[in-house]
Order: C-alpha cells, then sequence, then structure tokens
C-alpha cells in the first residue's frame, strides 16, 4: 500500500503572491513545507503538484531541489491535479496538505493518517472538521477510490478548486475527525495568507531553533512570547 502526500503549490496567490518561495528561517516556506512533510510517519513519498506554465516553473525547480516528486496539472482544477498527481505516485493513500503551513506537524498528520488506515471502513480523515489547533495544522487522508468518485463526481467550480469540500458532504462517505483539545486555539493564525502572517512566522521560526519542534511546543514559545500572536490577529477569521 503506497501512501503519498501530495502538497499544492503555485506561484499565483491571490492574497500573497509568490508566498511559497519568500525566505523564511534561512530557507524557502516551501522547503519548511515539504521538509515537513518528509517526515510524516507511514507515509511512503511526497509529491509536490504544481500547475502548468512557465510562470509556475520556479516553484516546480525549488520543490525538485528539495527532495520531492513534481507532478503539473490543472492551475484552477486542483481536484483534477491532486486524482492526477495521487495516478502518477499510484498511491492507495493521499495525505493532503497546503503549501501555505510551514508550521504543518508531522507528528499531526500521522495521527490522522493513522486514524484513517486503523478503520477499514472510513475514506476520509481529518483534524480541522472542528477549529480546535491553530489555522495551520490543517490536514487531510483519504483513499484514492474516495478521491476518485469526487473527481469523477464532483462538478461545481468550489469543489474542484478547493479538492475535499465534496469529500466532506457527500452521502456515502464515511469520515473520521481527530479533534483539537480547545476552540480558543483555533483562533490562532499558523497559516501564511497575508502580510501579517508571513511577518508572525519570520518572528517565530528564529525561536524555534534547528529542530522542527511538536507543534506544543510550538505553542508553548508562542505563548511564551506574547507579542508574537498579536503580528497577525487583525487576520483571525478562518
Amino acid at each position: 500500500m503506497t501512501k503519498a502526500v501530495i502538497v499544492q503549490a503555485r506561484m499565483t496567490s491571490t492574497r500573497l503572491p509568490g508566498k511559497v518561495l519568500m525566505e523564511l528561517g534561512g530557507t524557502t516556506v516551501l522547503d519548511h513545507v515539504l521538509t515537513r512533510c518528509a517526515a510524516i510517519p507511514g507515509t511512503d513519498k511526497v509529491c509536490c503538484a504544481i500547475p502548468e506554465g512557465d510562470r509556475h516553473d520556479a516553484v516546480a525547480a525549488e520543490a525538485e531541489r528539495c527532495g520531492a516528486v513534481v507532478v503539473r496539472g490543472a492551475e484552477l482544477d486542483v481536484l483534477d491535479r491532486y486524482h492526477q498527481a495521487a495516478q502518477s505516485l499510484k498511491a492507495d493513500i493521499v495525505m493532503r496538505v497546503t503549501s501555505d503551513c510551514p508550521l504543518i506537524d508531522p507528528g499531526l498528520c500521522g495521527e490522522v493518517l493513522a486514524m484513517l488506515l486503523a478503520d477499514d471502513s472510513a475514506d476520509y480523515a481529518a483534524n480541522n472538521f472542528s477549529h480546535r489547533y491553530p489555522h495551520g495544522l490543517d490536514c487531510e487522508a483519504f483513499r484514492f477510490d474516495a478521491l476518485a468518485r469526487a473527481w469523477k463526481e464532483a462538478t461545481e467550480e468550489y469543489d474542484r478548486e478547493h479538492v475535499t469540500p465534496w469529500l466532506r458532504r457527500a452521502p456515502g462517505i464515511r469520515r473520521l475527525s481527530l479533534d483539537g483539545p480547545d476552540p480558543e486555539l483555533g483562533k490562532l493564525r499558523w497559516t501564511l495568507d497575508y502580510p501579517e502572517d508571513l511577518e508572525f512566522c519570520r518572528a517565530l521560526f528564529p525561536l524555534l531553533g534547528r529542530d522542527t519542534p511538536p507543534w506544543r511546543e510550538t505553542l508553548r514559545i508562542s505563548r511564551e512570547h506574547q507579542d508574537l500572536n498579536a503580528i497577525n490577529a487583525i487576520r483571525r477569521q478562518r
């Protein structure tokens, strides 16, 4: 059974263009994401699914430098891009992570994956049905058969662009939820959508050290430096 992490990435982010190649802690945002994804326990491959076209070539080059498999596909039909990548990898299980999450936690992703693998009747598992983890720790895992069904049956533009909304509501899809410990944590922004988020990450990363601390350690550090959370507090909507 092949278990692949597929990370979607592009150059043309609406709110913060080029964010995945921006410098963070001595390397790129994308490098942080792919390095952390490679550390997710129980996975076999890391793939970066990138749109076709010259303007995204720099993202593809960086993903290859980071050791990820690169698959190119449609820019706006991200569901098709995921399906194509999963087929290319011969993946039985797909874990979805987005490239704007440089603080994604390998251990937490591993818990979501293990939850899905432990239940043969389940099609999909995620940790963001309720917002009880900091935004930026979101991950999903699903079986290829469920992805293929979504690819075939989802027709709405929103479903095609955002990959999994159809899986999260369609009848006949058995879903599992890994709920976080506290809804107050869901108000924290550890993702990268706005300039304030980049400022937050650039202030936080020097405090984390060289290793990849688990998310609870990152939380402890951020709480010790309360000024950090004020940097992007204005962007707390999800």
